[in-house]
């Protein structure tokens, strides 16, 4: 099924986004510094002027209570604000503080102080906030400080995230590659939280990056009109120290806390600083693909049934299956998964097909969706999203998988970009829940979600097999097909379609990326032989 939405410019931004994002890239070119170097200390400032504006309002709340009490005032008690999820701010630590200052002040020094003491006031961001401003001239802070305070007081908690999130975003472009590895577009992100649907319980990303899959799901507990920081309990890994600050530091944007582990010697792959074995009830995660170099010496401890890797180590040295194990053993009897995957990961052979047939066996795969390319700001492969759900295998669904192909549905951004609008993300979350049996949800998407399913699955909406975007496979379809967990094998070409140009650029890519692993896996079977042969000759 095709489904290709209206382009938007700039979609999803606002006026002042754009022109804040304007002028701190004239920031950047006027202190000739890289992304890397200024992208923390900007969405530093971004989070100061955030938490200045929480802080007033819970002040003014605490000042109305005093009025009316004949208690002693709680204005400057930070116990009165971390109650209610609220950073306390020492009065030089303030915004308006720091706007204040003249230019011949040392505008730099301040805004160190500042983050110095918000630190020791909030124990949950020690050791988090930039403290780089010194580097920075006065008259460039000041320009940042006077742009940034043009962001509306009046702005609600979920558009000044917005705003955050759209600086990660941009930064993310301009970095490239380093800054994919710490953000993932939010509409993918999106997709994996509707269709896991995280309501209440413990959450985990083990590759958490800037945190978007926490902050996503405390935006999709906030629009099922509850408490995100009283239903999710996030925990999170990422090797990185700095990227692991900026996570910290967004999560405290959106008004969350969370036990993040990182920097220093933690890496997922030998350690687990959660104890994550049959934990948690969530897991969302995007991984960097194909890993090579793993050493796996380290890792012999942690295989078997009720362990980390429960069903092997692959013999390929690629890290792809190492990343899906870690996300099924962490999950409860009831946990649900979703994560992005490299294609190749779905088609790959020898032991890595071995160890997908037991995944798949197990019962906990439910749901493959097959997403097209230039979805991503620093590569264009598409790529895979996987879903496990553990208590499937309880189910009517336990010897099924739902495939969906959403190549053909995006929106084109620019030339080299595309996402999903919310009506894309709606439909393909619902196709799901059909599958599923689960009472249909447009929270995400509205009335434009609601009348593709019904156009697709009839006015009073049933799941049927749909050619070129859906198929329901059983257990026995998919030892057929090898085991394959590609989405193409299954759903096929809608009537009236053709394969296009990109299609065929996407395949081979596909076809490329299996080359290199049976080249890997060649190489690896050439050396044993050479071994086996040797000690038969030396016999």
């Amino acid at each position: 099924m095709q489904w290709i939405a209206p382009s938007e410019k700039d979609a999803g931004t606002t006026t002042l986004e754009k022109r804040l994002w304007d002028a701190a890239d004239q920031f950047r070119a006027n202190s000739d510094l890289a992304a890397s170097e200024y992208s923390q200390p900007i969405l530093g400032l971004i989070f100061l002027r955030f938490a200045g504006v929480r802080f007033d309002a819970q002040r003014a709340t605490l000042e109305k209570a005093a009025a009316g009490s004949r208690r002693s005032s709680r204005v400057d008690d930070p116990a009165a604000y971390h109650a209610s999820g609220v950073l306390y701010l020492p009065p030089d630590a303030r915004f308006d503080y720091l706007l204040s200052l003249p230019e011949s002040a040392n505008i730099g020094k301040a805004v160190n102080e500042a983050m110095r003491e918000i630190e020791k006031h909030n124990d949950q961001l020690a050791g988090v906030l930039p403290r780089t401003y010194s580097r920075f001239t006065s008259t460039l802070l000041k320009e940042i400080l006077k742009l940034i305070s043009e962001i509306p007081a009046s702005l609600d908690y979920d558009a000044f995230g917005r705003i955050y999130e759209y600086f990660l975003g941009e930064f993310a472009r301009t970095e490239g590659q380093g800054g994919g590895e710490f953000y993932t577009p939010s509409p993918i992100v999106r997709l994996l939280t509707e269709v896991i649907e995280p309501y209440h319980g413990r959450i985990l990303d083990p590759a958490c990056g800037s945190g978007g899959m926490f902050v996503s799901s405390a935006r999709f507990v906030a629009e099922h009109k509850h408490n995100p920081a009283a239903e999710l309990s996030i925990h999170g890994v990422e090797k990185t120290d700095a990227t692991g600050r900026l996570c910290r530091m967004n999560l405290a944007v959106h008004g969350l806390e969370g036990d993040i582990k990182h920097g220093g010697n933690v890496n997922t792959y030998y350690d687990d600083p959660h104890s994550a074995i049959g934990k948690f009830d969530f897991v969302l995660a995007n991984p960097p693909f194909n890993v090579d170099a793993v050493d796996k010496e380290r890792l012999k401890d942690a295989v078997g049934p009720n362990r980390r890797f429960p069903f092997g180590l692959p013999r390929a040295d690629n890290a792809n299956y190492l990343w899906i194990q870690l996300f099924h053993s962490s999950l409860n009897a009831k946990g649900r998964a979703g994560f992005v995957m490299a294609n190749s990961a779905a088609d790959a052979r020898s032991s890595e097909q071995e160890i997908r047939q037991k995944l798949i066996e197990s019962g906990a795969v439910d749901v493959i969706v097959a997403v097209g390319p230039n979805m991503f700001y620093t590569v264009t492969l598409p790529c895979t999203l996987w879903f496990f759900d553990k208590a499937k295998a309880t189910t009517s669904r336990k010897d099924t998988v739902l495939f969906l192909d959403a190549r053909h549905i995006y929106r084109q951004i620019d030339r080299a970009h595309r996402d999903w609008s919310a009506a894309q993300i709606g439909f393909l979350a619902n196709v799901v829940r059909l599958y599923r049996g689960e009472k249909l949800d447009y929270t995400c998407g509205g009335v434009d979600a609601e009348a593709k399913i019904k156009d697709i699955f009839g006015t009073k909406p049933k799941y049927v097999d749909s050619l070129g975007l859906c198929k329901v496979a059983t257990r026995q379809e998919i030892g057929e097909q090898g085991w394959s967990l590609n989405p193409g094998r299954y759903v096929g070409v809608a009537p009236g379609e053709r394969i296009s140009d990109v299609d065929f650029h996407q395949q081979f890519e596909a076809l490329n990326e299996q080359l290199s692993s049976l080249n890997s896996q060649a190489r690896e079977l050439e050396v044993t032989i050479a071994r086996n042969a040797a000690e038969i000759l030396g016999a």
